[in-house]
């Protein structure tokens, strides 16, 4: 667009250099329009340009604000299930009697140091709290809206402040901290409700890991107050009814106002160093906590780049006007000017082409890339399960092996007995040697399934069968490592919605998990069992090794605790089967159990009848 319009132009100052020289008043009149055209070009482009650098900076923003709403509901959701889990702890049961308050107590204290919670708390159905690990929110819940939520049943939830005791001989007076409450009904044996359990979790340090590492991001509740922020500066302040900035607490409003440009909302304020003059302003509703969670990102690049791109343009326009007004003046020159001026145009034109094809190239390029993208995953789910028949190659290898061997053991004495004229032996030989050569079949058949790339969608898939051929390709390495695996297949099938291949690798790569986990140790067991729920299939996979280090990072890739090497993983089959499962519509976790060891859960949605058909 910018270069059309140069080139007419220079085309229209051509003409007239053409002509019989004007006087210098009708030249300057032609350079005055000249240049505010080239002005009001250079606007254009600055407007443009910035339109163009705010879409491109909104979905950075949306990315970022997205990531950091990601971040603060999974860290409250970890504390959510931390209540539903302990509610019904055995150690909660009988909290009458002083001794076992006193266990209760300990066992409380010891969840919450490890969980970081700030408290944790017991009361019965009349908000009598019986045991604390710290007892910051006081004896008595009866007041407590998200504690009587929690009596009808339901997982209670709220936020606010709660005072702390200060720690050190100077200081005195009560610590005021955000916290959020999360309380879950305990349940007796008849199903009514006999209490509740409440976790506190400490605001300041759920935020403390993205404080700030983004740009400036906020969470408002429905007091229009800003509860969480990864700028310090705006925690507790303000916005009243019909505002659409803030207002600091206990002052008055500060310098704001707000504008559109091209569908993006700009504030224009002056809060602090730490905070931009005119910021991109965006906003995420997040319903499962109760906040709507606000970014500001500074527009100071995009416009600077704007300004940019609008100077270049500028500049070259006036580098040529300035060029085809000294060949006005100089008229004898012009066959030689103009011969300049085309050669210049050429020279931008092909620049122009060439950038042109360059920017062509790199969506080329960038679409390839993706492509390879798509691949690679593709090719690591297929690396993942050729790893795996690595690792079980020996077993596999006997399991061959030794119905081959018992075969040509039959044939031999099946010539014998056919020598002998004894044709029952021999038919009895050849029975045998035809159950050897199914059992190798099956095998072969497991393996070449279990092997192939799977490209078919997903359907309806047999969830004991899957499990049956992941036991039996893992058979011949468990029976190796003296590992003695607990399943009971249940009588009819049960059916989830997945892929049959990806699905058997998943249970492939958790039973050789459990035993790699297992390896070296006193008793090595691993039991495999299936929760019928009402929407989904839980199966729960079982070791009595020495449990997961780090739970937080298993699914994690490239996360191991083995010593890489030729034979050992590279921390790659749990995040493989973590996207497997994702993929699906399910998900995996795994745990430490209190017996000891480790159980992995993979949740499986229900493959109804309809939705089959």
């Amino acid at each position: 667009m910018a270069s059309g319009q140069c080139k007419r132009g220079f085309a229209s100052l051509a003409a007239m250099s053409m002509q019989p020289v004007p006087s210098r008043r009708i030249a300057l009149s032609f350079a005055l329009v000249f240049v505010l055209g080239v002005v009001a070009m250079a606007a254009g482009i600055w407007r443009y340009g910035y339109q163009q650098a705010l879409g491109q900076l909104a979905q950075r923003a949306e990315a970022d604000l997205a990531l950091a709403s990601d971040r603060l509901t999974t860290r409250l959701q970890v504390y959510r299930e931390l209540a539903v889990l302990t509610a019904d702890h055995p150690a909660l049961r009988g909290l009458e009697a002083p001794g076992r308050r006193e266990a209760a107590q300990a066992m409380l204290l010891e969840v919450a140091d490890k969980t970081g919670a700030l408290d944790i708390v017991y009361a019965d159905a009349g908000g009598r709290v019986l045991a604390a690990a710290q007892g910051v929110i006081g004896p008595d819940l009866a007041g407590a809206g998200y504690f009587r939520r929690a009596l009808h049943g339901a997982l209670g939830a709220e936020h606010g402040l709660v005072g702390v005791a200060r720690s050190g001989p100077e200081q005195s007076g009560p610590d005021r901290r955000r916290a959020y409450y999360f309380a879950a009904p305990a349940f007796g044996p008849d199903g009514a409700v006999i209490g509740a359990l409440v976790v506190v979790a400490d605001v300041e340090d759920v935020e403390r890991s993205w404080r700030g590492s983004l740009p400036a991001v906020f969470f408002v509740d429905e007091r229009r107050e800003v509860f969480i922020a990864n700028r310090s500066d705006l925690l507790f302040w303000r916005r009243d009814p019909g505002q659409l900035g803030l207002t600091p607490p206990g002052g008055a409003a500060l310098p704001f106002g707000t504008a559109q440009s091209g569908g993006h909302e700009i504030w224009r304020l002056d809060w602090g160093q730490y905070l931009p003059r005119q910021a991109l302003h965006l906003t995420r509703d997040l319903p499962l906590v109760g906040l709507t969670g606000e970014i500001l990102v500074d527009v100071a690049p995009a416009r600077r780049l704007a300004g940019l791109q609008a100077a270049t343009v500028a500049a070259i326009c006036l580098a040529f006007g300035a060029v085809l007004f000294l060949v006005t003046e100089r008229r004898r020159a012009l066959a030689q000017a103009n011969a300049r001026l085309e050669v210049r145009v050429a020279d931008r034109t092909r620049a122009l082409s060439q950038t042109n094809a360059m920017l062509r190239r790199e969506v080329a390029e960038r679409q390839e890339a993706e492509a390879a993208l798509q691949q690679a995953q593709a090719d690591l789910v297929q690396a993942g399960k050729l790893s795996a028949l690595g690792q079980m190659s020996a077993g596999i290898s006997h399991e061959l092996n030794q119905p081959l061997m018992a075969i040509q053991q039959f044939a031999d004495n099946g010539a014998a007995f056919l020598d002998r004229g004894r044709g029952e032996k021999v038919a009895e030989n050849l029975s045998r040697i035809a159950d050897m050569a199914a059992r190798m079949a099956r095998i072969i058949k497991n393996l070449r399934a279990f092997a192939r790339n799977e490209s078919e969608p997903m359907g309806k898939v047999d969830l004991v069968q899957v499990i049956d051929s992941a036991v039996e390709l893992t058979a011949a390495r468990l029976r190796a490592d003296a590992v003695q695996l607990d399943w009971a297949a249940p009588a009819a099938g049960l059916y989830v919605w997945g892929g049959e291949v990806r699905l058997a690798q998943v249970f492939v790569n958790l039973i050789n998990n459990a035993a790699d986990a297992m390896a070296g140790g006193a008793a090595r067991r691993i039991a495999i069992t299936i929760a019928d729920e009402e929407a989904q299939l839980a199966v729960h996979v079982a070791d009595s090794g020495p449990g997961i280090a780090d739970p937080d990072r298993i699914f994690e890739p490239f996360y191991t605790t083995k010593e890489v090497s030729g034979e050992e993983g590279m921390g790659l089959g749990l995040s493989i089967s973590y996207g497997l499962v994702q993929s699906f519509g399910g998900n995996i976790r795994g745990v430490n159990a209190a017996t000891g060891g480790a159980v992995f859960t993979v949740e499986l949605e229900r493959c109804r009848q309809e939705r089959a058909a």
